[in-house]
């Protein structure tokens, strides 16, 4: 219970401190409390059951003042008591989400010697502290290229995998699909996504220099450019051509966990291009089957350059 008075303080007698020093309490079962102006009425048990200012002020060991309705009166602000003396009824407190109010409530607890609560608070400050500290380091940092020059030094000088994207959105020599600015947006979102999730390990390069691809994606490790994803084609439409975009979702996923293979520059570049070319990507191939789908791939190309047959 509390409320707002200004009681006038007279002083106490010799007799009076004696009697709340004896070892029988003269408050009885409950205790009157004003505390910078704010009234509170608890009981002496809740007082006394810790081993706090408060049980040392009702022990005799320190001395006491009350005004002449028999308020106890602390010099301090009553501001956070409240939270004090519920925690000193039972052992539990809500820790407020403000850091200065934390702070403010670390003051009170250490005025009034309560030990398990200044422990509370501390750790709870310290936990914020690295929270947040976690929170600086976990920024999400994407490099906008605006000239084609930066792209070569980026590549060449930064340790981390790159995966790049290419927005333009401006080309406009053709139409769009009915379906492209949707499917644009779902590569921007798939970017945005893997540049959060990522960042610590791979550079994220959104690039807006205004080249001819409206949207490629472009995978660099090793300090060369190892994947690209072009979600962009010209369709022909009833007499005229679209540009379409599309949105290549497993492909991107897939050569993004490909690059991340070139996150140790140390690693032998050979068995990496190795492991992530689809030509070596079954173990189980052997030379003969290279040569017969080189067999088969030249008869395919020649089949398709063989002029039509006049009829």
């Amino acid at each position: 219970m509390s409320n707002t008075t200004t009681p006038t303080v007279p002083s106490v007698s010799a007799s009076t401190r004696n009697m709340m020093a004896g070892p029988n309490n003269h408050f009885g079962k409950y205790v009157k409390l004003n505390v910078g102006n704010h009234l509170f009425l608890t009981s002496f048990d809740t007082l006394t059951k810790e081993d706090t200012m408060f049980k040392a002020m009702f022990s005799g060991r320190m001395e006491v003042v009350q005004d002449s309705e028999g308020w106890v009166l602390i010099d301090r602000d009553g501001k956070h008591f409240n939270v004090i003396l519920n925690y000193l009824r039972d052992g539990t407190i809500n820790l407020p989400e403000c850091t200065q109010a934390l702070n403010e409530l670390l003051l009170e607890a250490k005025f009034y010697c309560i030990e398990s609560l200044i422990e509370l608070v501390e750790q709870q400050l310290r936990t914020r502290s690295r929270k947040n500290a976690g929170d600086t380091d976990s920024c999400c940092k994407v490099i906008m290229l605006t000239s084609a020059k930066e792209l070569p030094n980026i590549v060449a000088t930064v340790r981390k995998p790159i995966v790049k994207l290419a927005i333009n959105r401006h080309n406009n020599k053709y139409s769009y699909t009915a379906s492209s600015d949707e499917m644009l947006m779902k590569n921007i979102e798939l970017f945005d996504k893997l540049s959060i999730r990522l960042h610590n390990r791979i550079l994220f390069i959104k690039d807006v220099t205004g080249s001819e691809e409206i949207c490629c994606w472009s995978f660099y490790g090793n300090g060369q450019k190892m994947a690209e994803v072009c979600c962009t084609s010209i369709v022909y439409a009833t007499e005229r051509k679209q540009n379409k975009v599309e949105f290549f979702e497993a492909r991107i996923y897939e050569e993004t966990l490909n690059v991340l293979l070139y996150e140790n520059r140390n690693a032998p570049v050979d068995e990496i291009i190795r492991a992530t070319t689809p030509r070596f990507a079954s173990a189980a191939l052997t030379d003969d089957d290279f040569d017969e789908d080189r067999s088969t791939n030249t008869n395919s190309a020649s089949a398709t350059n063989r002029p039509p047959r006049k009829r």
